[in-house]
């Protein structure tokens, strides 16, 4: 049930066709699992905190450097040597006192990825380098967790999102592909813009409303101020999804 106070910190949202009180009750009770805490995840932590997830779970390694600030709202001047689990905890718990906030600096690996996202109802891909994605999403497939992508560079984004079971999974649309390491250039309105679509897509998988970005590939073109969606077919022979049946 919800509260007098969330009833009224909730009540524009509340007031959407179709979303009302049991849709907020639906948020209050979900747990959802971010992964990274930088220019993807500053945009999608705070504005599910804001929406009114119940939990929030936040896995990042790194300290705040002063390189991050062109984009990790999340992160201040002040913050510049900290862990950013901890200073993203922080900013979510002032501006949203009601959340459960979870936070981590282990790093997401095969062998702890499964304990950090626990009982999570969604996984966010908000990291930078696609072998971490690639743990993440079998992750994802081998605890039927609904999985939201993300990436950026420069003035472009793209998003995804996987349902177990029902459609494409990462590994359908890169193939298992790698890049070398290196510092991805970004402005910072570019995760901005992808970080916001992460989190509508996770509150609308959560409330059941409208359709997800499954089997599609939205890509992002600032410079063009142009999105593009490119299909993405589930492939039958991928070694991540492929053994699923299909619901």
């Amino acid at each position: 049930m919800l509260t007098p106070q969330e009833r009224k910190r909730y009540e524009r949202q509340i007031a959407i066709y179709g979303f009302g009180e049991s849709g907020q009750e639906k948020l209050k009770k979900a747990r959802v699992f971010v992964a990274g805490a930088g220019g993807l995840g500053s945009p999608v932590a705070l504005y599910l905190v804001a929406a009114g997830i119940g939990t929030l779970r936040v896995a990042d390694r790194d300290t705040v450097e002063l390189s991050n600030l062109n984009r990790q709202v999340l992160h201040w001047q002040e913050n510049i040597g900290q862990e950013k689990a901890a200073s993203a905890a922080a900013k979510l718990k002032k501006l949203n006192p009601d959340i459960e906030i979870e936070a981590t600096a282990e790093p997401i690996t095969e062998s702890n990825a499964s304990r950090l996202v626990g009982d999570a109802d969604a996984i966010v891909d908000a990291m930078d380098n696609l072998p971490t994605r690639y743990i993440l999403n079998q992750t994802a497939i081998a605890q039927g967790i609904p999985f939201f992508h993300g990436a950026v560079q420069g003035f472009e984004g793209r998003a995804m999102t996987v349902l177990p079971g029902r459609s494409a999974c990462l590994y359908c649309l890169y193939h298992g592909a790698t890049l070398p390491p290196e510092k991805c250039p970004v402005i910072g309105v570019t995760p901005a813009v992808i970080g916001c679509i992460q989190a509508t897509e996770v509150i609308k998988y959560i409330t059941g409303l409208g359709e997800l970005l499954t089997d599609r590939l939205l890509v992002y073109d600032a410079l063009g101020m142009k999105f593009t969606e490119l299909h993405v077919k589930r492939d039958p022979a991928c070694p991540r999804c492929g053994n699923l049946k299909s619901e």
